[in-house]
């Protein structure tokens, strides 16, 4: 068995709809049949602000940059909210599969417990012409119960008609500490949650070797679960998500150092994950630094280090 059939057996309850979508998000680009993915999300402008996320290259204020800096670098996929993806979708369509981000929050309210709002829907992404769509939950918010049930709805109307979704498992809230978030039990249990509600894409930030729970730590020094590299923490983030048999992503972060990117990625590839999004480290350099970032990336995932 190849592994794209490995990868589309993991989905085999799945309708034909959602299983041809996953495979042509797997055969586009330049990782076209490796079962890997590099896909490039533009939803920073919503999350970080406008002026935090594009005034350092002020290019990518235009929703066309995005597009065609992810269709020139040779990604899998091109992830947007519903404003970008409506000002480019008519001019590209057929060029690279696009991904409807459904929700997303702003950062004009300081909010302990935040909560995600819905600005588009999967009609919407149907008829943009979408190959899946995306919705983010926050694990771990006084929320939570609200996101969890409108990712419910999202999954169930999305797979009537085959569209796969990608779900941001963040886990954030008043009773989760920030350097928290991204401990190696939390975002194990992040990636666990996704992959039982429904999820076909999982993605998430980077594990560190922080441990939140008391009784967890107890429990992995018991079975001597490793989290000493980064590759072992992402090996047992995959364990979360169904024994490795959920497709796997995690963020590039903010802007920082290429050679540490392509540390983390060589990591995620050796852990067995399948990618990456890379956003800011990619449109917060000039094209063709970012060009340069990717085509780096890719040689990392095609198994050249």
């Amino acid at each position: 068995m190849n592994r794209m059939d490995e990868i589309l057996s993991w989905y085999s309850s799945e309708n034909p709809g959602v299983r041809t979508n996953l495979y042509r998000i797997l055969s586009h680009g330049k990782l076209a049949g490796t079962g890997r993915m590099l896909m490039l999300p533009a939803d920073q402008g919503v999350e970080h602000g406008p002026g935090r996320s594009f005034s350092n290259n002020p290019a990518a204020y235009d929703p066309r940059y995005h597009i065609e800096l992810a269709i020139e670098a040779g990604c899998n996929a091109y992830v947007a909210p519903l404003g970008f993806l409506e000002a480019v979708a008519a001019d590209y369509a057929g060029q690279i599969p696009f991904v409807l981000k459904l929700n997303g929050r702003d950062l004009l309210h300081n909010d302990p417990d935040p909560m995600l709002a819905q600005f588009a829907t999967v009609e919407d992404a149907l008829r943009l012409g979408c190959t899946a769509v995306g919705f983010g939950i926050y694990p771990g918010t006084n929320n939570r119960r609200i996101l969890y049930e409108q990712f419910r709805e999202v999954v169930r109307q999305a797979k009537s008609v085959g569209l796969p979704v990608i779900c941001w498992s963040y886990p954030r809230g008043a009773n989760i500490p920030k350097e928290a978030e991204t401990a190696a039990d939390i975002t194990t249990y992040a990636a666990h949650l996704a992959a039982q509600m429904g999820a076909h894409i999982i993605y998430l930030k980077l594990p560190t070797e922080r441990i939140e729970h008391a009784d967890t730590r107890i429990l992995y020094e018991k079975h001597g679960v490793k989290l000493g590299t980064l590759e072992d923490r992402i090996r047992h983030v995959l364990q979360g998500a169904f024994q490795s048999r959920r497709i796997v992503l995690f963020s590039g972060g903010p802007r920082g150092d290429a050679d540490i990117i392509l540390q983390e990625a060589i990591a995620i590839r050796n852990a067995g994950a399948a990618g990456q999004m890379i956003g800011r480290n990619a449109f917060q350099r000039t094209r063709e630094a970012a060009l340069d970032l990717f085509e780096k990336l890719i040689r990392v995932y095609q198994g050249a280090d």
